[in-house]
C-alpha cells in the first residue's frame, strides 16, 4: 500500500504541478480532492507547456487514472473545455474520472463572487472570481447541486428552482442586478451532462480499490496550508481545505491508509492576494526574484508577491499536516543572488515568536528574524545529485531542514522534469 498526499506548504502557487507530474510517473492513480478551477498547475514536458486547472496533473500519463474526488467544487464548462484543449493536442482523458458526488459550480455562483468581491472595495479577499466560494457556501447550506443530481431531470430542476428563486431575489433586491433564466441554464447543462457522462463514477470506491491492491495512489491538493479554511490567514484563505486532512475527506478514504505526506515549499515564498506577509520584498530584489521565477499566476495572471523563504510557515505547515518530507522548488531561481535570507522566527511587541500566529492583526506587526547565508553564485539547473549541488547550495538546504524539522525529499532545479533531485524512495 503505498497512498501519498502531496499538499502545498506555503500560500499555494509551490509549484505542485511540476511535483505532482513527477511523482504521477510512477503513479497508477493521482487523485485531486479539494477546490476547484481557482488552481493552476503549470506542468513543463519537454518543450511542451500544459497549464490545468481542474484535471490533475497525472492526465499526461496515459496507463494514471486521474480522478477529480468528491470535495472539489467542478464548473462544468471550464473542465470541458480543459478536456479539448488537452485532446486537441494528442493528450487522451479516457483515464479521467470524476465523482458523482462533487458539487458543481452553477453560472450564479460565478456571478455572485464577482459582485461579492467588488462590494467589498478595500476588505477585498482577492478571489478568483470563479465561484469557489459561493459553491461551497451552498454546500454547506445542502442546497448544492452535486454531479449525480443532473442525471435525474426531476431533482435537478427542482434543485435549480428553489436556488434561483433566493439567487435572483438577492441579485435584483442587493445588488440591483439581472437574475438568471432558469430555462437558459437547462438548455445550457443538457449538453454539459452528455459530454461528462462517461467519467462520472463512484471515485471513492475506485481509490479504495486501488489502495487495497497495493498500487500507488497520489492525493494531490490546491493552494496551500496558509489558505487552508481552518489553518489559513483566515479570512485571506480559500473555501475547503488544502492540508493532509482534506484528503480524506475529499476523496473518500480513511487517514489510516495514507503512507507518506510531502508539502511543497518553494526555496523562497510568494503569496497572490490580499493579506499579511511577514518576509515579502517590496524592492528591486523581490522584483528580481518575480521576473527569475516566472511569479504570475496561472489561473489570473496575477504578479505574485515575493519575499524571503520563511521557515516558520513551513513547520506550521508541518505540523498542520505531519510532513514526512518536503518537495523544495526553484532553487535554481536563487542561482544569482549574492546573499540569501532565511526567517526563523518573528519579532512581535518585544517578543520572540516561534509559531504561526491565528490573529492577522499580530501577523501584519510581527517583523521577521533573519539569518543571512552566502549565495552560491552558481549554476544548479544541471544537477541530478544533491551532492553534484553547489557546497553552499548544499548548505542552504540543510539549513531548512534543520528550521522546519523535515528532510527536503525532493529539489527542483528548473521546470522540466529531468530537473528534479530525488534524495529518498517516494513510495
Amino acid at each position: 500500500m503505498s497512498a501519498v498526499v502531496l499538499i502545498g506548504a506555503q500560500w499555494g502557487d509551490e509549484g505542485k504541478g511540476k511535483i505532482t507530474d513527477f511523482l504521477a510517473e510512477r503513479a497508477d492513480m493521482v487523485v485531486r480532492y479539494q477546490g476547484g478551477s481557482n488552481a493552476g498547475h503549470t506542468v513543463v514536458v519537454g518543450d511542451e507547456e500544459y497549464k490545468l486547472h481542474l484535471i490533475p496533473s497525472g492526465i499526461l500519463y496515459p496507463n494514471t487514472i486521474c480522478v477529480i474526488g468528491n470535495g472539489v467544487v467542478l464548473d462544468l464548462e471550464v473542465m470541458l473545455k480543459e478536456i479539448a484543449a488537452l485532446n486537441q493536442r494528442g493528450i487522451s482523458t479516457d483515464h479521467l474520472r470524476i465523482s458523482d458526488r462533487a458539487q458543481v459550480i452553477m453560472p450564479y455562483h460565478r456571478r455572485l463572487d464577482e459582485l461579492q468581491e467588488e462590494g467589498k472595495g478595500a476588505n477585498k479577499i482577492g478571489t478568483t472570481k470563479r465561484g469557489i466560494g459561493p459553491a461551497y457556501v451552498d454546500k454547506a447550506s445542502r442546497v448544492g447541486i452535486r454531479v449525480i443530481d443532473l442525471f435525474d431531470p426531476e431533482v435537478f430542476q427542482r434543485k435549480l428552482e428553489t436556488n434561483l428563486e433566493e439567487k435572483n431575489t438577492l441579485f435584483a433586491k442587493v445588488y440591483g442586478v439581472e437574475g438568471f433564466n432558469k430555462e437558459e441554464i437547462l438548455a445550457q447543462y443538457a449538453g454539459f451532462i452528455e459530454k461528462i457522462k462517461p467519467y462520472v463514477a463512484d471515485t471513492s470506491v475506485l481509490v479504495n480499490d486501488a489502495v487495497d491492491a497495493g498500487k500507488n495512489v497520489l492525493f494531490e491538493g490546491a493552494q496551500g496550508t496558509l489558505l487552508d479554511l481552518d489553518h489559513g490567514t483566515y479570512p485571506f484563505v480559500t473555501s475547503s481545505h488544502p492540508i493532509a486532512g482534506g484528503a480524506c475527506i475529499g476523496a473518500g478514504i480513511g487517514p489510516t491508509k495514507i503512507k507518506k505526506i510531502y508539502g511543497v515549499a518553494k526555496a523562497y515564498t510568494t503569496r497572490v492576494g490580499e493579506g499579511p506577509f511577514p518576509t515579502e520584498l517590496f524592492d528591486a530584489l523581490g522584483e528580481q526574484i518575480r521576473k527569475e521565477g516566472c511569479e504570475f499566476g496561472t489561473t489570473t495572471g496575477r504578479p505574485r508577491r515575493c519575499g524571503w523563504f520563511d521557515a516558520v510557515i513551513v513547520r506550521y505547515s508541518t505540523r498542520m499536516s505531519g510532513l514526512t518530507g518536503i518537495a523544495l522548488t526553484k532553487l535554481d531561481v536563487l542561482d544569482k543572488l549574492d546573499e540569501i535570507k532565511i526567517c526563523h522566527g518573528y519579532h512581535y511587541q518585544g517578543k520572540v515568536v516561534q509559531d504561526f500566529p491565528a490573529s492577522l492583526k499580530a501577523l501584519a506587526e510581527c517583523t521577521p528574524i533573519y539569518e543571512v547565508m552566502e549565495g552560491w553564485k552558481a549554476d544548479t539547473t544541471q544537477a541530478k545529485t544533491f551532492e553534484e549541488l553547489p557546497p553552499k547550495a548544499q548548505k542552504y538546504l540543510k539549513r531548512i531542514e534543520e528550521l522546519i524539522g523535515v528532510k527536503i525529499s525532493l529539489a527542483a532545479v528548473g521546470p522540466k522534469r529531468s530537473q528534479t533531485i530525488v534524495r529518498e524512495e517516494l513510495y
